[in-house]
């Protein structure tokens, strides 16, 4: 969005339109804008106020009823934490002791409103100009926040009583491409870090595919997952990290459930596939805790570099999803089209893990034709590939 559409939509014309707007219906929208321009709006203002309708629609899954009163740009939702994330973040700071916070990289203040909901003070910088202008929309109605546009690294954090930072840098180029060497972060991944010798509670979110060597010994790393979709990693520092650095999974859910894992240096043996299949949730494999969740399971893992545990007892876990394993067969596309087919197999549920096979195209191969249904495990086992048929456990 630029400044002249943003100024016509935040006029009263503007913020009464897009406040009179239908929930979004893609296949209405068109229609929709043309009746706005005969009714005599502002083509351009139909176009901003139809794209936030959009947008709102869309920030939902992030946001919940939130969106409702905030503008968006599609690459400041696209970084956005998500409500139930930025949620825990807050209280981080709040349990630190921490007072004031300065947002480095506010974006579209999805954190900022958090840090302010639990009653911290909050400096949201951004370095676009526009996306501060939207951030002062979004907060306005937290007094506690005030926004500034400029470079979140300059602020003078003694000045401002600042106690504690946040930052969120951006990862993707103009285009919309992913950075993944943390030095062309905006800002570099080594400039935030550096802050921590000035305020020593500094709170980061990165894309949780960073490898484990590019991460600083003194953080606590943490990989969050939501619904089972690994969405960040956060690295704490000072009283942010009240356990100290290392590494933990975070596991939440829409409804506010959640569980942490953390290292405990636990290892892993290897061994036959016994009665049950246990799936990791992706944040545990991407904290490198597949070894904690065989401990808790009474476990094994079917192969040294498959995240696949197996025990012969089932034992709940929070932290991996179990399978009861019915068959485990050699891999070989002929054998396994046999063996559906004396099963009157129809639907196929694919998983792999250690494997170059494309579930769709081996969907297409096997020529599925029946009533059942089962589930697929394509894998390793101790070195050799194998297809375990399993069925989920309620």
């Amino acid at each position: 969005m630029d400044a002249v559409g943003l100024a016509k939509l935040l006029s009263p014309e503007g913020w009464a339109l897009l406040s009179a707007l239908p929930p979004y219906d893609a296949d209405a929208a068109m229609a929709l804008s043309e009746r706005l321009r005969k009714d005599g709006f502002d083509a351009d203002l139909v176009a901003a106020a139809l794209t936030q309708s959009r947008l709102r629609a869309k920030a939902h899954d992030k946001l919940g009823e939130f969106a409702d009163g905030m503008l968006f740009t599609p690459a400041g939702l696209e970084q956005a934490t998500r409500l139930v994330v930025a949620a825990r973040h807050a209280r981080r700071y709040r349990s630190a002791g921490v007072t004031r916070v300065a947002d480095i990289t506010c974006g579209l203040g999805a954190d900022a409103i958090t840090l302010a909901g639990v009653g911290l003070s909050v400096l949201a910088v951004d370095a676009d100009e526009t996306t501060a202008a939207l951030a002062t929309v979004n907060l306005r109605h937290f007094p506690e926040a005030a926004v500034r546009h400029g470079d979140g690294l300059a602020v003078d954090f003694a000045a401002e009583g600042v106690d504690g930072i946040y930052a969120d840098p951006a990862r993707r180029t103009g285009s919309g491409a992913r950075r993944h060497d943390p030095a062309a972060y905006t800002p570099p991944l080594d400039d935030v870090l550096a802050l921590r010798d000035r305020v020593p509670a500094l709170g980061m979110k990165l894309g949780p595919g960073i490898p484990h060597s590019a991460l600083p010994e003194d953080a606590e790393a943490q990989w969050v997952s939501v619904d089972g979709d690994v969405v960040e990693l956060g690295l704490w520092f000072g009283a942010l990290a009240p356990d100290g650095p290392g590494r933990s999974a975070l596991l939440l859910d829409a409804a506010g459930r959640s569980a942490e894992l953390r290292d405990t240096g636990a290892v892993a043996e290897v061994g036959a596939v016994g009665g049950y299949l246990y799936e990791p949730d992706g944040a545990v494999i991407r904290a490198g805790l597949v070894a904690e969740v065989a401990a808790e399971v009474r476990g094994r893992l079917v192969d040294p570099t498959i995240a696949y545990v197996t025990s012969d007892v089932l034992h709940p876990s929070a932290f991996g999803t179990p399978y009861r394993v019915l068959d485990s067969l050699p891999f070989g596309l002929k054998r396994l089209k046999s063996y559906l087919r004396e099963r009157n197999v129809g639907i196929a549920t694919i998983k792999k893990r250690g494997t170059a096979v494309v579930p769709e195209q081996l969907r297409r191969q096997l020529d599925l034709r029946g009533d059942a249904e089962t589930t697929l495990v394509l894998t390793r086992v101790a070195g050799q590939q194998r297809i375990l048929v399993v069925e989920p456990v309620a």
